[in-house]
């Protein structure tokens, strides 16, 4: 078997691009792979076209070697455009490694450790300003089969009108919530690296009666030391790590313990050939993963299959807004049912894009969008 050709297919969805991977065989089998990155796509499609120089050609059997080879092909290696391309390109190899083979993905990594893996409405709540509001969203997420959902529960606006006010906002808002639903729902706030590890004290102090799982991502990710003296002196837990790309990233993170829970995203550490390694590494530390989990159908089928195949899993998160239009893409659509994915066990990922609705959906040019960035307040 030979790599005959790899596509590309991009289209924008809600708030962010989609960009799959395929890769073609002389053999009539497919792979497919996600490598959507939110800002920068263009970049990340030359990536995926510079590796297919260097595929095409060869059998894919493989994706370790393959990874290892493209990894260390040029004397500048990692990076998020590079990582995320290559990350697409090891998520398709080894879709169709299953596929040759005919067995699931997670039999290649090992074997499932579950059939079920309960997942968390992400991105909930959105918009929320009232207390009935966030009782409403909240018992909706519960009617919805989740016994888990996220939201954000400090904004940028807000804190840039007054921190004070915007924590004791907060505070009515989760405590509305955890009301609606009671003590058995886990509440995950969602902090977008808008605190400084000042404010972050202030906001656990005030949302700690009402019992978050987690809070993630409370201070920007780049300085693990500050992450660490931040996690000793708040009682909520860290999760942070979708922006980490390799284990050696995480490395540093871990041996400090900046963190409760790790949150590598699979179209970014490195595919499944590298996040394997980083769920090793938390294990080391008895530090479980709750996987970072915003794509398409692929990046969801990828992080299910690693998400059964680790030992040290918490929870997988689940983009709800943007279900409808992910099981629009793909065939079947995966399961959810009382708030757990179903793991597929067809070979390679179990699941095929629909190539006729990805065209069906017009590629969309990303709008121009400048972050504000972190308040440090």
């Amino acid at each position: 078997m030979r790599i005959t050709g790899i596509d590309r297919f991009t289209l924008w969805v809600d708030w962010c691009n989609w960009l799959l991977v395929r890769i073609r065989t002389d053999e009539g089998l497919v792979g497919w792979g996600e490598a959507s990155l939110h800002g920068g796509v263009q970049a990340v499609e030359a990536a995926i076209d510079a590796y297919a120089d260097h595929l095409i050609g060869h059998d894919p059997a493989g994706p370790e070697r393959h990874w290892h080879r493209l990894h260390n092909m040029w004397r500048w290696r990692g990076g998020c455009v590079l990582q995320t391309a290559l990350s697409g390109l090891d998520i398709a190899l080894w879709d169709l490694e299953g596929k040759r083979l005919g067995v699931p993905v997670h039999r290649l990594l090992g074997g499932a450790h579950r059939d079920r893996v309960r997942c968390y409405a992400s991105h909930w709540l959105g918009g929320v300003e009232t207390p009935e509001q966030a009782a409403e969203g909240a018992r909706e997420a519960v009617r919805r089969g989740y016994t888990a959902f996220k939201w954000v529960a400090v904004t940028y606006e807000h804190l840039r009108a007054g921190e004070t006010a915007a924590i004791a906002r907060a505070a009515r808002l989760m405590e509305a919530a955890r009301a609606a639903v009671g003590p058995k729902i886990d509440i995950m706030v969602e902090c977008s690296e808008f605190l400084s590890p000042r404010t972050a004290e202030r906001l656990d102090a005030a949302l700690a009666p009402f019992d978050p799982f987690w809070f993630e991502e409370p201070i920007p990710y780049e300085n693990a030391k500050a992450m660490a003296q931040l996690q000793a002196r708040i009682r909520t837990p860290i999760a942070t790590g979708e922006r980490l790309l390799s284990r050696h990233e995480f490395r540093e993170l871990l041996e400090l313990g900046g963190c409760r829970i790790i949150q590598p995203d699979i179209m970014h550490c490195g595919g499944f050939t590298e996040m394997k390694r980083i769920a090793a590494l938390a294990d080391m530390h008895y530090v479980p993963l709750a996987p970072h989990n915003p794509g398409g159908p692929i990046c969801v089928a990828a992080s299910l299959h690693l998400a059964a195949a680790i030992p040290n899993l918490l929870i997988l998160e689940q983009m709800e807004p943007q279900r409808s239009a992910r099981d629009r893409l793909s065939f079947p659509a995966l399961a959810i049912e009382d708030g757990h994915f179903r793991v597929p066990d067809a070979p390679g990922l179990g699941v095929e894009p629909d190539v006729e609705a990805i065209a069906a959906i017009a590629a969309a040019k990303q709008p121009k969008r400048e972050r504000t960035g972190s308040l440090y307040t």
